[in-house]
């Protein structure tokens, strides 16, 4: 094929994924529910209550589950609780770890190594100043191996982030990390990329809703093209990049992304903890699964009804290898399992 044709070919692609992605915008809530809700999975010691949660990432094995919680509350200050913590297949708790290195922990994501990130996102009002805005590496055991970002200094430079979200690392070992949570002004709106030593190499993105710029971008995956999908949330969109930070593609059909996880099999599942309000209406809350590759969404697990408005409920999302889905919910303080019906 020439390359006048590979044009032609790739712009008919793109064509038909955005008539794809606006028709199924249309009609946002009608993807079948193929999945029954597994509850009181994951068993915490009885004096335990769980906290708010957004952080869910399988292990390596396809097996057990690492989850990071608030420490049976909203936020981790002045509480001795391990807040990350790793669960078996039978939802037995294994090993817990990070008792006082964090305040509110929000993304979490388990590298080729099998070491265990956490982004300490700290918060709200509730949470003073002189905590959080870092991202921690932990070995599986819970040895602190690496950190990133300087303690209790919000800022946008190199080695500062504003409330971080999200990080991943890729094949190749370096790092990106999604910072600017939402909250009052002022807010990052960018992704940061770092070598595997932790070096800075550059950032890119800016507040707005152009292609490229971000509002809250709270989530991050991976697909097996090394595409970066960001999980743009104040836009109502997922973004999609090259590791350079060169813009691809925008998709709505996903709904309004709190989390985001792609499989092996380029599966995309988003958690959509924020329809459903004003934020974004004529949508429901809940787990949309579809391509990564095309962007065709294929199943939608609601959230119950008994989930109040204004509630987020599963923001963090993953999958292990059987296939089961696990979604990690703040408003209600829970982590849910999805098994094929």
């Amino acid at each position: 094929m020439g390359r006048k044709a590979a044009i032609v070919v790739a712009f008919i692609a793109a064509m038909l994924i955005g008539l794809i992605g606006h028709a199924q915008n249309d009609a946002p809530n009608d993807a079948p529910n193929p999945y029954e809700t597994v509850e009181g999975w994951a068993k915490l010691p009885a004096d335990r209550p769980w906290g708010a949660t957004s952080s869910v990432y399988p292990a390596n094995d396809g097996k057990h589950i690492w989850v990071a919680d608030r420490c049976g509350a909203n936020s981790c200050l002045g509480s001795d609780l391990d807040p990350v913590m790793l669960f078996d297949a039978d939802g037995n708790l294994v090993k817990s770890f990070g008792a006082g290195l964090m305040v509110w922990p929000h993304g979490i994501h388990v590298d080729p190594d099998g070491n265990v990130w956490v982004a300490d996102a700290v918060g709200y009002a509730s949470v003073p100043d002189g905590v959080g805005h870092r991202v921690y590496k932990f070995s599986p055991d819970g040895e602190l191996l690496m950190t990133l970002g300087t303690e209790g200094v919000p800022g946008d430079g190199e080695n500062t982030f504003r409330k971080p979200n999200d990080m991943l690392v890729a094949p190749n070992g370096d790092i990106f990390v999604a910072d600017g949570h939402s909250g009052s002004p002022p807010r990052n709106n960018r992704i940061v990329k770092f070598s595997s030593d932790g070096t800075f190499i550059k950032a890119w993105g800016m507040a707005g809703a152009e292609d490229g710029n971000f509002n809250d971008p709270h989530a991050l995956a991976m697909d097996s093209q090394g595409r970066l999908f960001v999980g743009d949330r104040g836009n109502n969109r997922i973004q999609i990049f090259d590791q350079d930070g060169k813009h691809i593609a925008s998709w709505t059909q996903f709904g309004r992304p709190s989390g985001l996880y792609i499989d092996k099999n380029d599966i995309l599942y988003c958690a959509d903890s924020e329809s459903g309000t004003p934020r974004h209406p004529d949508w429901k809350r809940g787990i949309r699964i579809g391509s990564a590759v095309d962007g065709v969404v294929t199943a939608f697990i609601p959230d119950p009804e008994s989930v109040p408005r204004g509630t987020s409920a599963a923001e963090g999302v993953a999958v292990d290898g059987a296939g089961n889905i696990y979604g990690a919910e703040v408003g209600p303080r829970a982590l849910k399992k999805y098994v094929r019906k």
